[in-house]
């Protein structure tokens, strides 16, 4: 048995433009956003000294990973060591004088009436003095030694420290970012969605994620969508994460699918078969060896094919590129047919 494939026109457009149909026929319809984003970690902190000084010692370097509390660098405490230093020695003074105003009043109250109510009044003043003094002393030790705690710069959170931005014997004061860290065991897609797809964006939606470099598809969904559209550039800050964590650089570009909607049922073309002109949206159909104009609303979607929501009905022969088309103009439409002698 021998199949032939013929091609043939039909009758009534023989003579007219050749163009390349579809029938319309309500199918599964998937609406995906595709965008490309950058790895980001879920949580990221700058550390900024909370005093200026010289950078004197740096203990860790880009990558290493720290725990909350770790020591990561040391800034000269030479100024605040003399102040914790002087403090020490006034409140060592103060001590002293608390001890003999209260040794004197411990005399005082001995002699009992062998002694003037004056001279009595005098001493307990004098010991309250001395107490309140030391108090005073021993706030400004506390405050200086504190003080001194600033100049040790700790890991705020447990994490890798991803950027490091000092050196020995830099002068940094409290604006500077020394160091930025990050868990990056739980890591997240950041990306920007133009505006005109914003309102479509909501938490959890679901999407297909693909590594840079890497040809599995990960699946994920939407955990971040900003308030606000940026006014500068027009864009929605996303973040979506993955469902199963990744262990991958960060900053590697991602390519994101995300899927806003699923239909089970809808009509659809390519679009290049829909033009939009000052009347409106539209696709030619094919009726008898012409072109006509049929008047369509249209989801206007970035993807291949163009959901169509009126103006089409199943069975409809729709020309899938309307370049040249006008209104009534003579076509013809090759088919092909196969017979089975």
């Amino acid at each position: 048995m021998i199949a032939a494939a013929l091609w043939f026109f039909q009758p009534w457009g023989a003579s007219g433009l050749a163009v390349a149909v579809e029938t319309v026929a309500p199918a599964p319809l998937v609406l995906v956003l595709a965008v490309n984003g950058r790895l980001a970690p879920q949580h990221l902190v700058e550390v900024k000294p909370l005093v200026g000084g010289a950078v004197v010692s740096i203990l860790v370097d880009e990558g290493a990973v720290v725990t909350q509390g770790e020591v990561l660098a040391l800034i000269d405490p030479s100024g605040q060591l003399a102040q914790v230093r002087q403090a020490k020695a006034a409140l060592d003074a103060g001590l002293v004088t608390q001890a003999q105003a209260q040794a004197n009043l411990a005399r005082a109250k001995a002699l009992g009436a062998n002694i003037a109510r004056t001279t009595l009044a005098d001493a307990q003043t004098a010991q309250q003095t001395a107490t309140q003094e030391v108090a005073r002393l021993t706030a400004l030790l506390d405050q200086a030694q504190i003080g001194l705690k600033k100049y040790t710069i700790a890991a705020p959170v447990a994490g890798t420290v991803l950027s490091r931005n000092v050196e020995v014997g830099q002068v940094v004061d409290v604006a500077t970012p020394l160091f930025s860290i990050a868990d990056i065991a739980h890591l997240v897609v950041e990306t920007d969605v133009d505006e005109g797809y914003a309102a479509r964006i909501t938490l959890g939606l679901p999407a297909m994620l693909q590594l840079k470099g890497d040809s599995a598809k990960r699946a994920g969904k939407v955990s971040f969508v900003a308030a606000q559209v940026d006014a500068a550039t027009g864009g929605l800050a996303v973040k979506i994460g993955f469902d199963t964590a990744v262990k991958a650089p960060v900053g590697l570009t991602v390519t994101a699918n995300i899927i806003v909607e699923r239909q089970a049922a809808a009509i659809a073309v390519p679009r290049a078969a829909v033009i939009t002109d000052a009347v409106g949206a539209a696709v030619f159909v094919a009726v008898s060896g012409h072109a006509v104009r049929r008047g369509v609303r249209v989801v206007d979607w970035p993807a291949d094919r163009v959901q169509v929501t009126a103006g089409l009905s199943a069975g409809d022969v729709v020309i899938t590129d309307a370049t040249g088309l006008s209104d009534g103009l003579a076509i013809s439409v090759p088919v092909t047919a196969k017979a089975d002698p």
